[in-house]
């Protein structure tokens, strides 16, 4: 959600902020800004497909401040976007947005694009941590303040519907929040310099405003899920106070004059009233409705996310309504399923982010199509034996989802049918609701069967690397332009990469070091330093790269759906990383003696053979 404008309204003045020191206190974090605003660091690079280490140390860091300031951190994370796809239109225009700055990066203009896998990344790196995080069943926001208030604790985000919120601990924007810059003071320890937003100085500087009219203020000024359209008659026609009549002027100068006029009124009943008379009769009551049920998302949310984080337990009465299954609940809130599922689910809806790829060809999402066709046919697969089954459904009609996806440099939407599914999964036994009671090894060769691969050859392959290498062997079956040697060899030699700093930074205390792995791991680094200056980007190639990290994206979920038969591959221990990828494939085509770049250590050389010959076998 966001208030349009209001971030800046408020930034402009800066009175409405008391200054903070954050220590020795729960703090209710809203996982999506957090993730967003770590990624978007300076310095990041957006062009070729996100480096999941760097951001995995960046959150690491950023954890590791707050413990070191006595501060209990509770991650909540919206799930999807909720049974009324209220927020459709936003997304869209969000989805358009994004696709415009991938086009941009791809000719090499500037701008920000959070990496396909930043999200599964960010949870991964959370429960490596062990900070205890949430996902809810859609938007959190309202989940967020009812937890903070709870508690008494502030909030942390970066959304402006948190100036809105009546919240007993207060909102500290993370552009305000100075973890970077702890300091020590004496005996009561460190703290995080920060600052915290005043809703009460807030309504006394505007009136003074009661604090129950925030709501429709921020209705009346657009957010996420209301458009200023529907209000354009009144904004039109009513004189706002210091003259700040409609259409001039400014955003701001409107939201300080509605602030003004709003403060006239003791309740938002008599407000919305008042409003309406500006109204033609036959809309009232529609825009009456509109209003009231927009206001309503400002109300603290009844689910007990208290309890989840006490008893694992989160009970929500719109899932229920949805009837989704309560195993897919429990794996929603635990983060072990992705919200892309649950809006396939419910909506029989997705989006397809956009990556930096070339606009020219086919949208990157397409190589992974058969895969999402396969977790269509899991999540909407019909009884075969009900009586009561129309003449379609006993023609094994298959269900049909929406994706929303790049055609070219447009966001187009296509319907696509779900996958036809092996008999095991027909059987009336197992529908979704009981999909774990089906034999871990018959999930196991669905999963495989998906990806084209054979359990034997990925057994010479260490078991947290099978998954990424089995999708390695789909995407070069399928992708489009096709996979050369040199992009293989780059990729692999990154999951190398990955895992000499593992074993590096992250021994396993019950082996010896090997020093070997320490003088490989050290050479690849001074060769890291001497290559920073190459800056080479072919777009065909991170065309291919980007194929890939959709592959892995729906082998990922696919996995997740199946209750893991594939052990899940760590994102946050630099699996991927696109500056190293694109780097490496460059210098692969000039200098092929790079691909002896561990030969020093001879348990990661022999690590790059078993995946070479793994994928080309």
């Amino acid at each position: 959600m966001g208030v349009q404008g209001l971030t800046g309204f408020v930034e402009e003045r800066g009175v409405f902020f008391t200054e903070l020191r954050v220590r020795d206190t729960k703090l209710v974090i809203d996982g999506s800004s957090l993730y967003h605003h770590l990624c978007f660091a300076p310095g990041a690079d957006f062009r070729r497909g996100g480096d999941y280490g760097a951001f995995a140390a960046a959150v690491r860091d950023f954890f590791g401040v707050l413990r070191a300031c006595g501060v209990a951190p509770f991650v909540v994370l919206d799930g999807g976007r909720g049974a009324e796809d209220r927020k459709l239109p936003t997304l869209r225009g969000r989805a358009a947005e994004q696709l415009r700055a991938a086009h941009g990066l791809s000719r090499g203009a500037g701008g920000c694009l959070a990496p396909l896998l930043t999200r599964e990344a960010f949870v991964q790196a959370l429960g490596r941590l062990g900070v205890p995080f949430v996902q809810c069943f859609a938007e959190a926001d309202r989940e967020i303040a009812g937890l903070a208030n709870r508690w008494g604790c502030p909030v942390l985000s970066l959304d402006s519907d948190f100036f809105v919120f009546d919240l007993a601990g207060g909102y500290c924007p993370l552009s305000h929040f100075q973890w970077q810059s702890a300091r020590a003071a004496g005996p009561q320890g460190c703290y995080v310099p920060a600052r915290c937003f005043s809703a009460d100085r807030f309504c006394r500087h505007f009136g003074p405003l009661s604090k129950a009219l925030l709501p429709l203020f921020a209705v009346m000024s657009g957010n996420d899920f209301i458009g200023l359209e529907a209000l354009e008659a009144f904004f039109s026609k009513v004189r706002l106070p210091r003259g700040c009549a409609a259409g001039r002027g400014g955003k701001h100068l409107r939201l300080q004059g509605l602030l003004l006029w709003l403060a006239q009124f003791a309740e938002p009943a008599e407000a919305v009233d008042n409003v309406l008379k500006y109204l033609k009769k036959h809309q009232r009551e529609e825009i009456r409705e509109l209003l009231c049920t927009s206001m309503e998302d400002y109300a603290p949310s009844d689910v007990n996310l208290e309890a989840f984080f006490q008893n694992g337990c989160y009970e929500c009465e719109a899932a229920s309504k949805a009837d989704v299954p309560q195993w897919v609940m429990d794996a929603l809130a635990k983060g072990k399923l992705a919200p892309f599922l649950i809006n396939a689910l419910i909506l029989r809806s997705t989006f397809l982010r956009v990556q930096v790829e070339n606009m020219q060809r086919p949208s990157a999402h397409s190589t992974a199509l058969p895969i999402r066709q396969v977790i269509y046919g899991l999540l909407l697969r019909v009884s075969h034996g009900t009586e009561d089954a129309s003449p379609s459904k006993q023609t094994n009609e298959l269900p049909v989802v929406c994706e929303f996806d790049r055609c070219q440099k447009t966001l187009k939407k296509t319907f696509v049918q779900a996958a036809s599914l092996p008999s095991d999964f027909c059987d009336d036994r197992f529908p979704l609701d009981k999909l774990m009671e089906v034999p871990m090894s018959c999930r196991q060769m669905l999963l495989l069967e998906t990806l084209g691969v054979k359990m034997s050859f990925l057994e010479p392959v260490p078991s947290h690397l099978q998954l990424a290498v089995a999708v390695t062997c789909y995407w070069i079956r399928c992708s489009e332009p096709k996979v050369t040697l040199n992009q293989l060899k780059a990729l692999l030699l990154v999951i190398v990469s990955g895992e000499l700093q593992r074993i590096t930074d992250d021994p396993d205390p019950t082996l010896l070091p090997a020093e070997d792995d320490s003088v490989a791991y050290n050479e690849f680094l001074k060769w890291k330093e001497k290559k920073l200056q190459n800056d080479g980007f072919e777009l065909d190639a991170a065309h291919n790269f980007c194929q890939w990290q959709c592959c892995l994206q729906m082998g990922l979920y696919l996995n997740q759906l199946l209750g893991t038969p594939l052990s899940e591959p760590d994102l946050s221990s630099r699996l991927y990383t696109g500056t190293l990828v694109h780097r490496l494939y460059q210098e692969l085509k000039s200098a092929p003696a790079v691909e002896n770049l561990f030969i020093l250590s001879p348990k990661m050389a022999q690590l790059y053979l078993v995946l070479l010959n793994t994928v080309e076998s």
